[in-house]
């Protein structure tokens, strides 16, 4: 083993525990990967930054661009309009029918933007017609990856398997050349998911006031000089006497009591940091006269005495309700705590409180040990504001959140745009589709006249880009070039030939499969891809058969890691909305990938 390849396996190995720990942001480590591969001679300055021109990147960000303009034009919601037509039949009859609808639209769409309008979709008709979201949520996603699959542009982890290969000396995929290999494993998907449905969670109706409940939302409380409790023990206050509520913390004058005890008096200005359900957000500060987030509270209207008909319009857009925001990658208050997000937040929207994405071990003991200036958002969760109801209208158009409101306004955009974004569409899929032009030109082609006839805003695009799948995949790219520098990928397959010698070839597209599928599990799919795809070149090489099967063994692998809730980005939106546990992805999801890997294993080994 050479020093390069010594050095190439030390980077690789840091990057894994980045990805891991999630010590960084995932675009924060890719820009430490290409420093760190430059720095260390591993590649040089052009190949350092040759992911930000590779065919792939763009690829996935024209594709991105053009999802955007979908969205915005209104062409997926029509895809999926009649979807809430649905809502009467049984599950086990609904469930197949928007796994169905997910993955042919993701076929050809993003599938994280497909799957989070059918999330919308699943929230109001939880809301509505009490439909469980448990049952729902999690075959949809699962299915969006799976459509994603069976095409070229479906997923960026099949754009940047087939630019690595093709950069390596293997032929170019067709944009329909593996349809139907995908077609096999979504069919054997649904039918999969249909079945264990009753293993899921059936979870109860979307509904705010039912949703909080103890230790789901943690919010910061300040005590005014006017307020009942000055004077009062923890002992005689209602925060003893309620069993939904728990005093983690008490702040006096920089002072911190952790779990303060019954007997501590409370006085003007002490700072609390409280668990607590919604209906006690709205006695804290009605009865009690406490401020929450250091805010004035106003409780939601409960008056049903106004029957003043001239001001009823008035009336209900001042009504005080609860909104909620769902943090998709990239949102701008990622990273951020309660505090940091009033000078955010638009005026009159006040933000309460935060649920994390997943339920922690002793939360309790965990959270008294820092400070509510340390609770801060990330993907995944969910943030509770206070506002009226004339500006959740302006909360949904916050760039990478979704608002899990049942107010929200139907799409206002005209049928043309929405037809002409959708001819553009059709456009972009039968360019590459047909060979005509390659998928990056196909798709800058589109987004270009899309700009041109002012169907597509620059501004809405550089507000709402994925920037760090962008600039993951710039940084990754190097990543792969630098292995083949160095002899890495290289050494790697003959440690995997010595193995492999005179084992049928089974053995050989299984190890290979299941070695890809496990890395994808805990590091990012794109980044597994760039990975494994010239190790299973070069093992193709060695044993001197078609590149083609290794290739397909890794893209679906990369992509087929069901089995933790951060193996997909879409599955990690989904875990806490749907109240899913580890156990819920590690079994069923974790079958699921055991499945597709045995199916798939014979698949491509009869293409040897």
């Amino acid at each position: 083993m050479t020093w390069e390849i010594t050095l190439m396996f030390c980077v690789l190995l840091v990057t894994v525990v980045l990805f891991v720990f999630e010590i960084f942001p995932v675009d924060k480590i890719a820009f430490l990967i290409i420093v760190s591969l430059t720095l260390l001679g591993l590649v040089t300055p052009q190949e350092a930054i040759s992911g930000f021109s590779n065919n792939a990147t763009i690829a996935v960000l024209a594709l991105m661009i053009l999802a955007i303009a979908l969205e915005e034009n209104g062409v997926i919601n029509w895809l999926t309009s009649s979807m809430g037509k649905i809502k009467g039949l049984p599950i086990y009859v609904m469930a197949p029918i928007f796994m169905f609808v997910t993955a042919g639209i993701s076929a050809f769409i993003s599938t994280t933007a497909v799957v989070i309008v059918f999330i919308k979709i699943v929230n109001q008709l939880s809301e509505k017609y009490n439909v469980s979201q448990s049952k729902l949520l999690l075959p949809i996603s699962f299915a969006g990856i799976l459509g994603g699959s069976c095409t070229l542009m479906g997923t960026s982890t099949n754009l940047i398997v087939n630019s690595v290969a093709t950069d390596l000396g293997a032929d170019k995929l067709g944009f329909f050349e593996f349809s139907l290999l995908g077609l096999i494993f979504l069919g054997i998907s649904i039918v999969y998911l249909t079945l264990t449905l009753r293993w899921l969670p059936w979870g109860k109706g979307k509904n705010l006031d039912d949703d909080y409940h103890l230790n789901n939302y943690v919010t910061n409380v300040h005590i005014n000089a006017d307020s009942q409790l000055v004077g009062k023990t923890i002992q005689e206050s209602f925060l003893f006497e309620n069993p939904d509520v728990s005093l983690l913390k008490l702040t006096r004058k920089n002072r911190v009591h952790n779990s303060p005890g019954k007997y501590i008096t409370f006085k003007a200005d002490d700072e609390l940091l409280l668990l607590c359900d919604l209906e006690n957000l709205s006695r804290i500060n009605e009865s009690e006269n406490l401020s929450l987030n250091q805010e004035q509270y106003y409780a939601p209207i409960q008056d049903t005495e106004l029957n003043d008909e001239t001001n009823t319009n008035e009336d209900e857009l001042d009504q005080r309700v609860f909104a909620e925001l769902l943090m998709l990658p990239g949102a701008q208050f990622l990273g951020k705590t309660l505090g940091q997000l009033r000078s955010l937040m638009m005026q009159d929207m006040v933000p309460i409180a935060i649920k994390k994405r997943k339920t922690l071990t002793k939360l309790n003991e965990r959270l008294v040990r820092s400070s509510m200036n340390k609770l801060v958002l990330k993907v995944g969760d969910r943030l509770l504001l206070e506002t009226s109801k004339g500006k959740l209208e302006r909360l949904g158009k916050i760039e990478n959140v979704l608002l899990l409101q049942e107010f929200e306004k139907g799409n206002a955009n005209s049928k043309s745009k929405r037809n002409f974004s959708l001819i553009i569409l059709l456009l972009v899929i039968g360019l590459a589709a047909t060979g005509i032009l390659s998928i990056v030109v196909s798709a800058l082609t589109g987004v270009c006249i899309l700009l041109v006839t002012k169907n597509l805003d620059l501004t809405t695009v550089y507000k709402k880009v994925n920037w760090q799948i962008f600039f993951l995949l710039a940084g990754m790219i190097p990543l792969g070039v630098a292995m083949h520098n160095s002899g890495a990928d290289a050494y790697i397959s003959e440690k995997l030939l010595v193995f492999l010698f005179d084992q049928p070839g089974y053995v050989v597209i299984g190890t290979l499969f299941f070695s890809t599928m496990i890395l994808s599990a805990v590091i990012s799919n794109n980044a597994t891809a760039i990975i494994m795809t010239p190790i299973s070149i070069a093992v193709a090489q060695g044993m001197q058969l078609d590149f083609k099967p290794f290739i397909l063994a890794v893209m679906f692998a990369a992509n087929f890691s069901f089995f933790t809730p951060v193996g997909y980005q879409t599955n990690t939106l989904i875990y806490s909305l749907g109240n899913y546990r580890f156990s819920h992805f590690l079994g069923l999801g974790g079958l699921l990938s055991l499945i597709l890997a045995v199916v798939a294993t014979f698949l491509l080994t009869n293409m040897l």
